[in-house]
């Protein structure tokens, strides 16, 4: 069975408002940049969950101009509005990627779905340093989840941590679900000061720069690529700590 992506994507952010379609690189914005490396992945289709709010019509007229599906649901029950894309397209497995995070590497991304084309589980992501990739700052990463899960979670639990948080039941409740897990690289363990997905203005500003000088030598750098500049250059890293620090719940 062929997996679809599912990019979770809206205007409205109360630390970054318009974030995915902000000027980020090349005249691109991250959503453009995204959709741009999934397109490498001729035979899965390219879905925007976005949601149904009149500032969020600038994205259906984004995935008109490049060609792939747009959804539009509930702005605050994301669980719901996945399920409402997935059955629209009908996609029964799923990438779900979040669409602030530009550095989502394209060899981990093309080896979870090697892996999850042939697999009977219901979730399946990344493991770091002893935690689920989704709940890290590294951004590095997306998941695979079926739609059968996700309409499991919609039947067992309204709380909206739920709703919100697509997959954070399923990772949250392991016992009712099958779930596999890929070891993250060995480059990154023990490692919890790299933040490269974009919550706030200065996480957009620090991710930019990086991205324009990486991306200026390789257009999809490795997670080694990544970390081996990091490593030389603690401005990066130290501004990275910060955010860190100020946006951990």
């Amino acid at each position: 069975m062929n997996i679809s992506f599912i990019v979770q994507a809206r205007m409205g952010s109360s630390r970054l408002p318009e974030k995915v379609m902000l000027p980020f690189h090349d005249n691109q914005c991250i959503l453009e940049l995204l959709v741009n490396k999934l397109k490498k992945f001729a035979d899965s289709q390219i879905i925007i969950a976005t949601a149904d709010t009149p500032e969020n019509d600038v994205i259906e007229k984004f995935c008109k101009t490049h060609a792939i599906g747009c959804y539009r649901g509930s702005e605050n029950d994301v669980l719901e509005r996945f399920i409402k894309a997935a059955e629209t397209y009908d996609a029964e497995r799923i990438i779900r990627i979040c669409s602030d995070n530009p550095f989502i590497e394209l060899e981990s991304l093309r080896r979870l779905i090697e892996t999850a084309r042939y697999t009977q589980a219901d979730y399946m992501s990344f493991m770091v340093n002893g935690t689920p990739s989704i709940k890290t700052h590294f951004g590095f990463w997306t998941e695979y989840v079926t739609l059968n899960a996700l309409k499991r979670i919609r039947q067992t639990t309204n709380e909206s941590i739920y709703h919100e948080h697509v997959t954070n039941y399923i990772y949250t409740h392991p016992d009712k679900f099958t779930i596999e897990w890929i070891e993250g690289p060995e480059c990154l363990k023990g490692r919890y000061d790299i933040r490269l997905t974009c919550d706030t203005p200065r996480d957009f500003q620090n991710t930019k720069e990086i991205y324009r000088i990486l991306c200026a030598r390789n257009p999809y750098p490795t997670i080694k690529e990544i970390t081996n500049f990091l490593d030389l250059h603690d401005e990066y890293l130290d501004t990275m700590i910060q955010q860190i620090k100020a946006n951990t719940k």
